[in-house]
């Protein structure tokens, strides 16, 4: 089939994404079609598109009859005013102050003007901020006290109701303040239905009001709003003129000749394609192609989330109140919330507000007397933690690990700003543990703030002196057959080895990443079985140097802790290698495990708690139901990139 790809907006700078995505619309798309000339040389100049690619079509409008002004003033209560209009949805980069700011000297003169604003809050403002930016402009116009001369309409109108807004105008009034605006719909339908239109020289607007179609003052410049529109005022010669050549122009713009010059594109497009053509269908092995990962199925995580936080423990599927919540899960479970809004999976709203009830949890369990957090809380919401309100120093460590991901990737202001109040009373006692685990925790949570806040100096010192301490417990206990951090292999053990690679990495430590890459080689040999499956080191008697390795109550957070360790691996060397031991770890969970048992439950969206010798525990509890979730949303970011990479897995 031939394709006609309609590009709304041409990106001047792409990023390496955007501009993989065009390099793929340009070899799947026939002809593009643009709507300025600007965009049309973009797509030669910046993305090699060859011109017998490229359509200027412009941006169809309505067929609005060419009437006076006045005629349905009436309806809206303006009759005898002088009416000044912007309509869209409202934003702060649409400039609305600077005419705000031009109003008292306009109105000195005329003070019959009326500047309507027409159109709702963005949603995606109203999501993130409410209605503070609407609130602003009248706050901005009280104080100007210009009140009686500025109406708000704030509503998504109909076509109809627009049509006759947008005649009711005597100049119509676009005051942006971004120039990389490649198309402006409102631009179009003011200038097409006969507007005197006044501009500040975004892309389209420079190019569509060129050569005396209408007027282009400088960017928040509201005296040279006032002086033009004072001009425009003045001489209705001038302010007729620029109405009439606006109109005839918008003849060639309206929907009817817009369509006809879309059927010929269509036409065009089909000749490049005579024949039906049929695409070959091209089989791949295994062996060539990235293995596909389950689909998110959040059902269980839901479930277990109540207003208080996540339920710790579940019988079945069922979550267990009587076992109550724990902070471990809860930084847990705002880990995955965030990696899960990175990735556009789930419910977003849903997941906001799980977000924001994880957060709250968290700031709970923070007792401000220790700057410790407590772990456990029963269901009658009463912290249970035995020794003076502390919780483990894995717990503290976790919550670090959640916090600073939330700063450093989400994209909700109000969380990112909670979440680093938390963080800055969190770091204090820190660099005093002792557990090796809560160290790596704490690294790793350290570099995901740092990945918004690099500059911060006293996190850096931090991430040193915790990275100088598990490097040093390395070299104390690691020799050529046990290069390990400690005399047993317990728990979580693959966040050490994660730990020391991150630090080398961005410490530039080569000695660092390399010991930190060596312990990880090591416990994926250890945790490999003879028929090449993952097989975490059991939690039922642990791994003592010299002794058996226990393979009994194998925990799905060994799985994670492995999956984690190994992207990050990835992610430092770039070798492929890496990205396999992760997927061997992951399909741990899937039933390639020593009983071939799946773990993870495709019904309910949950994961059993334990691997038992000869059983799967059938519980699923919120630790390894996060763990499966989690371990999921790493590897789907990774696979994202090979895929777009056309990157074929490693032998």
């Amino acid at each position: 089939m031939p394709v006609v790809t309609t590009l709304h907006t041409v990106l001047k700078n792409p990023n390496i994404d955007q501009r993989h995505v065009m390099e793929g619309l340009t070899e799947l798309s026939d002809i593009f079609v643009v709507m300025t000339k600007r965009s049309a040389d973009f797509l030669t100049d910046i993305y090699k598109v060859p011109e017998n690619k490229v359509r200027l079509i412009q941006h169809g409008i309505p067929d609005i009859p060419f009437i006076d002004s006045n005629f349905y003033k009436d309806q809206f209560g303006l009759s005898g005013k002088f009416v000044l209009l912007t309509f869209g949805l409202l934003s702060p980069n649409k400039g609305i102050e600077n005419v705000l700011y031009a109003l008292p000297s306009i109105v000195k003169e005329y003070p019959n003007v009326v500047y309507v604003v027409l159109g709702a809050t963005h949603p995606n403002l109203v999501r993130e901020e409410g209605e503070a930016y609407r609130l602003k402009l009248q706050n901005i116009a009280e104080e100007l006290g210009i009140v009686k001369n500025v109406i708000f309409y704030n509503s998504f109108v109909t076509m109809e109701e627009l049509k006759e807004f947008i005649v009711t105008a005597d100049i119509y009034i676009t005051p942006y303040l971004d120039e990389k605006q490649a198309v402006s719909g409102t631009l179009s339908y003011s200038f097409g239905a006969g507007n005197a239109v006044i501009s500040t020289p975004y892309w389209h607007a420079a190019e569509l009001l060129d050569e005396g179609r209408g007027i282009i003052v400088p960017f928040n410049d509201p005296e040279a709003i006032t002086r033009e529109v004072l001009d425009l005022l003045r001489n209705d010669n001038k302010r007729n003129t620029l109405r009439k050549n606006a109109f005839i122009l918008g003849r060639e713009m309206t929907w009817s000749h817009i369509g006809k010059i879309y059927m010929d594109t269509f036409k065009d497009a089909r000749l490049k394609h005579p024949t039906l053509i049929h695409k070959k269908l091209v089989l791949s092995s295994l062996s060539q192609e990235l293995p596909e990962l389950p689909a998110f199925k959040l059902d269980h995580l839901y479930r277990m989330t109540d207003s208080t936080g996540i339920i710790q423990h579940a019988t079945y599927n069922i979550p267990n109140l009587a076992e109550g919540y724990c902070t471990d899960d809860n930084a847990r479970a705002l880990v995955l919330t965030i990696l899960l809004d990175e990735l556009k999976e789930g419910n977003k709203t849903k997941l906001a507000d799980m977000a924001t009830i994880y957060l709250a949890f968290l700031n709970s369990a923070f007792n401000a007397k220790t700057f410790r957090y407590r772990n456990f809380m029963n269901y009658s919401r009463t912290w249970v933690d035995e020794t003076d309100g502390i919780g483990s120093e894995d717990s503290h460590g976790r919550t670090i690990w959640a916090l600073g991901a939330c700063i450093g990737r989400t994209s909700n202001s109000g969380f990112r700003n909670f979440a680093n109040m938390l963080f800055e009373k969190s770091l204090q006692p820190v660099c005093d543990f002792s557990s090796p685990r809560a160290w790596a925790f704490c690294i790793i949570g350290l570099h995901e703030y740092l990945r918004r806040f690099d500059g911060d100096r006293r996190v850096h010192q931090i991430r040193q002196t915790l990275a100088n301490k598990l490097f040093e417990l390395y070299k104390v206990h690691s020799d050529k057959d046990w290069p390990w951090f400690e005399p047993v292999v317990t728990y979580c053990n693959a966040r050490l080895s994660h730990a020391l690679i991150l630090s080398g990495r961005w410490l530039e430590n080569k000695e660092m990443l390399d010991c930190g890459i060596k312990s990880l080689q090591w416990l994926i040999k250890i945790q490999t079985s003879p028929k090449n499956r993952f097989r975490p080191v059991g939690s039922s008697g642990f791994y003592k140097r010299g002794e058996e390795i226990s393979i009994a109550d194998q925990q799905p957070v060994e799985a994670l802790t492995m999956i984690s360790a190994c992207i990050e691996a990835f992610h430092t060397t770039g070798d492929l290698l890496w990205y396999t031991e992760a997927r061997k770890a992951f399909q741990w969970f899937l039933g390639r495990n020593d009983l071939d048992i799946p773990l993870y439950d495709a019904l309910t969206g949950g994961c059993r708690d334990a691997l038992h010798v000869d059983r799967v525990n059938q519980n699923e509890g919120a630790e390894s139901s996060l763990s499966f979730y989690i371990s999921l949303a790493e590897l789907t970011a990774v696979k994202n990139i090979l895929d777009s990479q056309k990157t074929p897995p490693s032998k």
